[in-house]
């Protein structure tokens, strides 16, 4: 969209795109709340939040923002860990704060600097977490507690513990959520693409609601009551509606905990924002670019308002912004539209809303934690190699485990990714090349581009390896920057090894403009003038022999 042209130039084709975005986000609203531990009614406002204030904000056209399954496992975390919901938001408020300043401080490109393994397995973790979650309520499962302190018995304690477990599912929840995994699961073949533009969350959550109906209607025992099912609070007033937005314990800005929440959330939602608005740019038919540095400020005002009123934290979600695209959006009126809907739905229908079983939403939880984590991933990151699916594979499992989470597990995946990276820079400082004669053996070693300390072990042991009575050329022509510790190890090898052992060293391309950082005392090895006279002194079958290695011929 031009900047000359009304927010409203569109309004036909955003109008329908934003209904379409609506009933995408509406059951993900719900179920991520769900997901989180948090109340159902703070999926709503995070979505509403997103909506209006993040998508009139935003500068991009077509990402919508709201509640995101990415931060499922962290919130559920901070919220055990504050214990009150109302400290939560204060974190929630505080990671606005913080993005805002990442948005001035231009980490725009912050996400960049994250390997493709990571994120990856950032993702695929979040998944599983998902899944894990939303199994109690895909089956209906009431009595956890049951479970707990149960000891060998008559029947063994794998009895006691599968009989505990049959006890406590409902299996009206059971067939509920295996219906909705199976549309959801047909929603993406072939035979269904013709009513794409019906989206597959709206069909599970009214199939889920009648088939509970019916339930109810036939008087079996599959019937789900109102423990199993969406439980939003049915105002009788505006009054009464307002007073469902929670305001933050700002006492919570005295725990040092919240303050590191905020510093987490800030990250993750960051991180994934700008992932989300680089693959909508992707997916924008003109091609336009987004800056990420203004999109953090978008993001971070929306959630210091959501921390303010009692919503969830907030990130452009990429779900809903790809559909934003397919359903014809053309301005961000329709990321707009989408968050109004949101807040009349809950103003108005919270009754229709309560009839909503919770493994519905489980059934869409679920299908959206196998997207992240489906096998296909990790059989493709196995096929790109270890040093891209070890450190994938453990960030995922790290994420998933309870005891590490999504910063530990992200933090762990990165010291994976450094130690390859490392090693890898250990094992390519120099190009090797030996030339053998019937009187010399000729070894040069041409050192790298780049040239750090971390190479400096590697360097040593070479040079330590080189027989008495060698020829030895160390060629730095190509080098840009030599780290003055590899300086230091070759001027010992010139002038105390090579001639005790009676090792011949020839020094080539060491000039005085090599990048040394500032401030090191550095004495350069050899003056081009002590290397012209240096080379002078080369016998005629040296120079032959360096003549061959460099590939002339006579």
């Amino acid at each position: 969209m031009s900047k000359n042209k009304s927010l409203f130039a569109y309004a036909k084709h955003d109008i329908l795109a934003g209904l379409i975005v609506f009933l995408i986000a509406l059951p993900l609203c719900l179920g991520i709340a769900q997901a989180s531990g948090a109340p159902l009614f703070s999926g709503i406002v995070a979505g509403v939040v997103g909506g209006i204030v993040i998508g009139f904000l935003s500068k991009s056209n077509f990402s919508v923002s709201g509640p995101a399954a990415g931060l499922v496992s962290l919130v559920v975390g901070a919220i055990a860990d504050l214990g009150v919901f109302e400290i939560f938001l204060c974190a929630v408020l505080l990671s606005g704060v913080f993005q805002i300043v990442l948005g001035f401080a231009k980490a725009g490109t912050f996400a960049n600097f994250f390997p493709s393994s990571v994120i990856e397995g950032m993702l695929a973790g979040i998944g599983l977490t998902i899944i894990f979650k939303q199994l109690p309520d895909a089956v209906g499962f009431s009595g956890p507690d049951k479970l707990v302190g149960m000891r060998d018995g008559e029947r063994g304690m794998n009895t006691d513990i599968l009989t505990g477990i049959t006890e406590n599912i409902h299996f009206g929840a059971v067939v509920i959520t295996l219906v909705c995994l199976a549309i959801l699961i047909l929603w993406q073949t072939k035979p269904f693409r013709r009513i794409q533009m019906i989206p597959a969350g709206v069909v599970v959550v009214v199939v889920g609601t009648l088939l509970n109906s019916l339930f109810h209607s036939t008087g079996g025992a599959l019937h789900l009551g109102a423990d199993y099912l969406v439980q939003l609070n049915v105002p009788d007033s505006a009054e009464a509606f307002f007073k469902q937005f929670k305001m933050p314990d700002f006492s919570g800005l005295k725990n040092p905990k919240v303050w590191q929440y905020g510093v987490m959330i800030a990250v993750v939602a960051s991180i994934e924002t700008l992932l989300c608005i680089e693959a909508t740019d992707k997916l924008d038919p003109l091609k336009r670019n987004t800056s990420g540095n203004a999109e953090l400020k978008a993001q971070g005002i929306g959630n210091i308002i959501s921390g303010l009123i009692g919503g969830l934290p907030i990130t452009s979600v990429i779900v809903r912004s790809s559909a934003n695209i397919n359903a014809g959006a053309k301005s961000k009126l329709s990321a707009i539209i989408h968050g109004i809907l949101l807040l009349v739905c809950v103003a108005t229908i919270p009754a229709i809303l309560n009839m909503i079983p919770k493994s519905a939403l489980a059934a869409i939880l679920i299908f959206t934690g196998y997207r992240l984590a489906k096998p296909a991933t990790f059989i493709h990151m196995y096929k790109v190699g270890p040093t891209e699916f070890i450190p994938f594979a453990v960030t995922a499992v790290a994420v998933a485990l309870p005891f590490l989470g999504l910063l530990k597990g992200v933090g762990l995946g990165m010291l994976i990714s450094i130690f390859y990276l490392l090693r890898s820079n250990m094992r390519i400082p120099y190009y090797y090349r030996r030339v053998q004669s019937e009187e010399k053996d000729v070894t040069t070693l041409e050192l790298a581009q780049e040239v750090s300390f971390l190479n400096k072990g590697s360097i040593k042991t070479t040079l330590n390896s080189f027989a008495e009575g060698s020829t030895v050329i160390i060629d730095a022509s190509k080098a840009e920057y030599i780290d003055y510790d590899v300086l230091e190890e070759i001027r010992e090898f010139y002038t105390v090894q090579a001639p005790s052992r009676g090792i011949t060293v020839s020094l080539v391309g060491f000039k005085n403009d090599y990048k040394i950082p500032e401030g090191a005392n550095v004495h350069y090895l050899m003056t081009e003038l002590e290397q012209d006279e240096h080379a002078r002194k080369w016998s005629g079958k040296h120079k032959k022999l360096l003549k061959e290695l460099n590939g002339d011929k006579e």
